[in-house]
Parts: C-alpha cells; sequence; structure tokens
C-alpha cells in the first residue's frame, strides 16, 4: 500500500497542536529505566535508491535454481492477477470480521472459499482455515479423539504421511495423552501396509479412534484409499484424509472414498493450501484447510462464516456455529489456535475463481506429465533407479549408487535443487531421492537435469559420460 511519511514540518505542526513538546513527550508515562536509550545495533537509514541496490545484491545471493523439490511445498504458476487483487487494501488490511455489519465483502469471501474446498473434498462443511496443513492434522486428530464415544485416545499414523506433518501432531496431541501409532508402508509400492493393518485389527483395532490416510503420499504415490476407508470404519474408526488440494483436480475426492453406502467417504479431510496461488516464500506462511460431515461441525476448529437473511430478507454473512469467546475458553475450547490464514485464503479463492474446475485439472495433469517425463529420462541414466512402482501424481522417489548429499550438492552447483534427501526421515531409504516436477518446468528444464546428473554420476564412477573406460588407462 502507498505510503507518504509526514514531514519535520508536518510532525511539528500536529505536536504543537495537542501542546506537547516533542514525539518523545507523547511516552512519557514510561519509566526512563525501560528506556533503551536508543539502538545502537541498528544502523542509520538508507535512501529509497540504496534500499533498492541493498535488497537486489541480497536477491541476486539467493541465484536462480530449477527446482525439483516437491515434498509439502510446490512452484506453481500464479497468475499475477492473484495477488495483484490480494494486495489491495481492502483484504491486504481487513481484520478478522466479528462485525458483520462492517465485514461484509470478507465474510462473502470466506463463505465462497468455504463451498469451493467443500465441493473440492467431497464432504459437507469447511472452516475458514488453520494456520497449515500440519496443524491441520494436529487438529484432527483432537477433533477424532473428542468425537470417539468410545474414548479412545490412540490413533494409526502410516509411515507414509509427511514427516513434518507427523512431528507437529505428536508435539500438539503428546501431552493430552493421545498416542500416534506409526503403520509401516509397503517396500516394493511404497503405500501402506494393509497386511499390517490387518494385524493391528487382529489385537484390538476398538482402541483406535481414527485412521490417517494421505493422498498422494509424502512419496507422491497414490494410496488405496477405498481400501483404509473402508477398513477403517469398519472398525468404528474415523477417516482423516490428508490430501493434496490440486490432485483433487483429478482424483476421487475424500468424501467418495471407499465402497457405497451408509458410511461411504473419508470423515474429516485436511491438508496444505500452498499450491492454490500461495508462493512458496521460503516456507510460509501457508494455509491450512479442513473440511468435515455434517455430523461432526459442532467438534470442527477454527471459524465458520455462514449464510443467512436480514430483516429484510436480503441475504447476508456472518460468523457461525461459535462465538469469538470459544476461542480463548482455554481447555473448553474446540483449538486453542484461534488465529487463521485469511490473506493466503484469499488468495486461493481468487486464484481457484481465476482458473476454475478445467483449469485446476488442467495444472495437476500437466503436472503429472511433467513428472513422468522426468521419471522417464532420469531412469534412462545409468545408476539411477525407481523404488517404488505406485502409481504416483506429481512426486516419485529413484535410488542413485552414489551418495545422496553428494549429487544433490553438485547438482545446486549448476543451479538444480535436484530433490530432497529421504535418508533423514526414512534411514532405510539413505540412498533415495524425492523428485518433483510441476507445470512451470520445460522440456529443456528436464533435459539439463538429465544431462547433469548422468555427467555427476559418471564422473562419481570413474568416468566422464561418452568416455571410453580405455581412455583412462
Amino acid at each position: 500500500m502507498p505510503f507518504i511519511p509526514h514531514t519535520e514540518a508536518d510532525v511539528a505542526a500536529m505536536l504543537a497542536s495537542i501542546g506537547a513538546p516533542s514525539t518523545d513527550a507523547l511516552f512519557d508515562e514510561i519509566p526512563a529505566d525501560l528506556n533503551c536509550g536508543g539502538l545502537p545495533g541498528i544502523p542509520e537509514g538508507l535512501s529509497e535508491m540504496r534500499v533498492n541496490r541493498l535488497m537486489q545484491g541480497r536477491a541476486a545471493q539467493d541465484g536462480f535454481y530449477s527446482n525439483f523439490i516437491g515434498a509439502g511445498a510446490y512452484e506453481h504458476h500464479i497468475p499475477a492477477a492473484v495477488w495483484q487483487i490480494v494486495t489491495r487494501g481492502e483484504f491486504y488490511s481487513a481484520y478478522t470480521p466479528y462485525q458483520a455489519e462492517a465485514s461484509q465483502g470478507t465474510l462473502q469471501l470466506l463463505y465462497e472459499y468455504q463451498t469451493m474446498m467443500a465441493s473440492l473434498t467431497g464432504l459437507d462443511v469447511s472452516n475458514a482455515s488453520l494456520y497449515d496443513g500440519a496443524s491441520a492434522l494436529a487438529e484432527a486428530v483432537l477433533m477424532a479423539v473428542r468425537a470417539n464415544k468410545a474414548g479412545c485416545r490412540r490413533v494409526l499414523m502410516p509411515a507414509t504421511v509427511h514427516p513434518r506433518y507427523q512431528a507437529v501432531t505428536r508435539t500438539t496431541v503428546k501431552n493430552q495423552n493421545i498416542e500416534l501409532v506409526s503403520v509401516p508402508f509397503d517396500a516394493a509400492t511404497g503405500i501402506t501396509d494393509i497386511a499390517a493393518l490387518e494385524a493391528m485389527s487382529d489385537a484390538d483395532a476398538s482402541q483406535y479412534a481414527a485412521l490417517v490416510i494421505p493422498q498422494p503420499n509424502f512419496f507422491g504415490a497414490l494410496e488405496s484409499v477405498d481400501t483404509l476407508t473402508d477398513w477403517a470404519h469398519a472398525h468404528n474408526m474415523l477417516a482423516i484424509a490428508v490430501v493434496n488440494p490440486l490432485a483433487l483436480a483429478l482424483l476421487k475426492p475424500p468424501g467418495s472414498w471407499g465402497v457405497v453406502g451408509k458410511n461411504q467417504g473419508a470423515d474429516i479431510a485436511v491438508g496444505d493450501g500452498q499450491p492454490l496461488g500461495v508462493p512458496m516464500s521460503s516456507g510460509g506462511p501457508y494455509f491450512g484447510f479442513m473440511t468435515t460431515r455434517q455430523a461432526l461441525v459442532r467438534q470442527m476448529p477454527g471459524r465458520i462464516v455462514g449464510r443467512t437473511v436480514d430483516l429484510d430478507g436480503q441475504p447476508g454473512f456472518t460468523l457461525t456455529l461459535q462465538a469469538r469467546e470459544q476461542h480463548i475458553r482455554r481447555s473448553k475450547a474446540t483449538s486453542n489456535i484461534c488465529t487463521n490464514q485469511g490473506l493466503l485464503v484469499t488468495a486461493a479463492t481468487i486464484h481457484m475463481s481465476l482458473l476454475g474446475p478445467e483449469g485446476l485439472k488442467s495444472v495437476a495433469l500437466e503436472s503429472h506429465a511433467k513428472t513422468r517425463a522426468l521419471l522417464d529420462k532420469l531412469l534412462a541414466v545409468p545408476g539411477v533407479e525407481r523404488v517404488f512402482n505406485a502409481p504416483f501424481f506429481h512426486e516419485a522417489v529413484i535410488r542413485v549408487k552414489t551418495p545422496v548429499d553428494d549429487v544433490l550438492r553438485a547438482l545446486r552447483a549448476q543451479s538444480i535443487l535436484g530433490g530432497y534427501a529421504l535418508g533423514g526421515d526414512y534411514p532405510e531409504l539413505a540412498d533415495c531421492i524425492l523428485v518433483c516436477a510441476t507445470e512451470t518446468k520445460t522440456d529443456d528444464d528436464l533435459e539439463q537435469y538429465r544431462q547433469q546428473l548422468q555427467r555427476i554420476l559418471s564422473r562419481r564412477n570413474g568416468r566422464e559420460p561418452g568416455v571410453p573406460p580405455c581412455a583412462y588407462k
């Protein structure tokens, strides 16, 4: 938002008008011993031109990289109109819309967002967002435990769920005596091991409140969501879906998972909205979304916007089901994190409106196609192999017969961010890289990755690409 600072004459005139001798006098109620007496560590102010030069230099230090890292934050094209609209003062400076009579624009936008997310996930109701995807999963686990009439305080957490999501959830729930029980993945497919679940059901499945189901999972693989959902419901558990919203433009929505019947579909769906018009921004801010069935709406945390009519019968919007005080009632509240991410939700709503269903589907299809093309190229490089054989969306895991950190470091030196090293989270995959491609990648980008990877692996194995072994004798 444009801002023109006051001149010294302006400041002097305002002080004279209120009878204050100086700006410091406006704060004379602060005890002198609490005054820091200046900011010696802060340099003198710079001119606008020098600030521009400084920030250009800082930006240049970051460099420009061809990015093939996914792992929860994805590089997608964002139409220029999205943030041009989002940064208008009406949205950019808007406060939480507690006063409906003064906030109809914001409330209507949030209502439209909720409608879009409910449609995308195939569930009945959405809240107005949460902090991020990881905290949304933590809230879903708490919600499932509250809704469990048997008082179960254990939740099944597949190892294929994003490791950061698992860590945040564990931190959030551990002091509430809620246990997350890990479910292993099948080494061949990279998806949740159904046999391991069956073994748990043979033990005592009645002690679990919910099963978490990622789609796609952290390895990019597509889980057997119908089987997992039906298994959860057959054992009186809620099914919590953790989904990539862009993938839902192609895949069956969580609300339709499982066989057709009374208990069809996941009960709660959560995820991170970053793929919907939110730049990666060095890790955030992003926003979390949550949708659920009507029967569980009273257990849903966060704000919900409803549509109503006024005394004259005119349509209007307002926060509903929860009063403001609900968010500050400590242990009696459904959530103690009352901050939503309204600005990022605004971007996502505008982004989805601009692209529409067909646009989102086109982006998802192109991202899948680019990842397939990338995988084909990389698997043609000697020393590279595919790890899992399950279908995938826009991420896949490859194995290299050279230390992963060395490979990624060498690729980075060529301005290529080659993927995510899995060994830190999965020791059994220490020689594996999670790679991702989206619609932003060109065929030249994919070919450059292939060429550089082949060169690096060939050099590590003792010879340059195209140079016969006899040349080194």
